[in-house]
């Protein structure tokens, strides 16, 4: 492991929940929480409060535990990333891969436009907004803060989004781990990473949904934190677990990764079993939580659109003077079921 390495490792590691400003599920959270040194919400100025009126109770002992990190758009989404954003509208627009979803009836989502980097660059927001619009994907403001667009293109935004600001994270000395409930969503991540052409195609793994705990939706807050303080390292283990299978397999070639799949396969079973026997022992119901990821490591290489976009400044500085880059961009993926009877 390289010194880089072990000071990323070092770093608090936030659970950066994407699509929306708050999560799908409070009770999932509280499962969750379980695994990470906290959550992160992405939350524009105009929704400051939601995630309080949404969910009270756990935004409340998430905020006394500090365990809630709300990142304001206005700030994180700067010129910088702006730019990589704009870079990847712009590529995948002109390709026409979205020109289908006009001739597709639906009604728009709102983005708010400090999403879409208004704050950071105004004017490659608003190419992004006139690419949009001149498409049929995309309509004026309608309240002065937030873009009617697309779903599906709302939704690819929020995707590289939410790779786009993990360099970010070392500004606020943590490391930002995406991570949704939205199947849908991660899906979008890896047809994204294997667009043809592209060093990433080819390259994605995703690691099995396994059932590692239990939903504690019914459990007050403060027990599932009390909980979490003794088991929280064997938790953090298989979340980063689920990471490093993701990397090390995605770096390999075909015949190298059949060979070891069946070892971190193996390796990932062993872990799962051993929380869902403390969960279920200890809240008596069965396993019914489940965290995987899926996601690409490669090496960043001239003519990478995809790389270009997630490298960070110091990586595009490494790649220029002729040495090996590693990118990549992965997601966790959360998901709960519920037990009756």
């Amino acid at each position: 492991m390289s010194a880089q390495d072990s000071i990323v490792k070092a770093r608090p590691e936030i659970a950066f929940y994407y699509p929306n400003p708050t999560w799908r599920s409070g009770d999932w959270v509280k499962s969750l929480i379980l695994f990470f040194d906290g959550v992160g919400l992405l939350v524009p100025s105009y929704m400051m409060g939601r995630p309080e009126m949404d969910d009270p109770a756990i935004v409340a002992g998430l905020r006394e535990h500090g365990l809630l990190h709300v990142l304001e758009p206005e700030i994180i989404v700067d010129a910088a990333a702006t730019e990589k954003l704009a870079t990847a509208m712009s590529d995948i627009i002109s390709s026409g891969a979205l020109d289908r979803l006009a001739t597709e009836p639906t009604e728009f989502a709102e983005l708010s436009y400090s999403r879409l980097g208004g704050y950071g660059d105004q004017g490659l927001a608003d190419m992004i907004h006139a690419e949009l619009k001149s498409r049929g994907l995309a309509r004026d403001t309608d309240d002065g803060v937030s873009i009617p667009m697309h779903p599906m293109v709302r939704s690819l935004v929020l995707v590289l989004l939410s790779q786009i600001l993990r360099p970010q994270g070392a500004q606020l000395g943590v490391e930002l781990s995406p991570a949704t409930d939205r199947p849908e969503i991660v899906v979008a991540l890896k047809e994204l990473l294997s667009l043809p052409d592209t060093p990433s195609a080819g390259n994605v793994v995703a690691s099995d949904l396994k059932f590692v705990g239990v939903d504690l939706g019914a459990v007050p807050i403060d027990e599932v934190l009390s909980f979490r303080r003794e088991h929280l390292d064997q938790h953090k283990a298989y979340a980063r677990a689920v990471r490093r299978f993701v990397r090390e397999l995605s770096l390999l070639g075909a015949e190298d990764q059949a060979a070891a799949l069946t070892e971190r396969e193996e390796e990932l079973t062993e872990l799962a079993d051993a929380l869902s026997t403390t969960a279920s022992k200890v809240w008596k119901q069965p396993a019914s939580f489940a965290l995987s990821a899926a996601g690409a490591a490669w090496t960043f290489t001239t003519g990478d659109p995809v790389g270009a976009i997630l490298a960070a400044g110091a990586a595009a500085t490494g790649y220029s003077s002729g040495s090996s880059i590693e990118v990549g961009a992965y997601s966790y993926l959360f998901d709960a079921r519920r037990q009756y009877g």
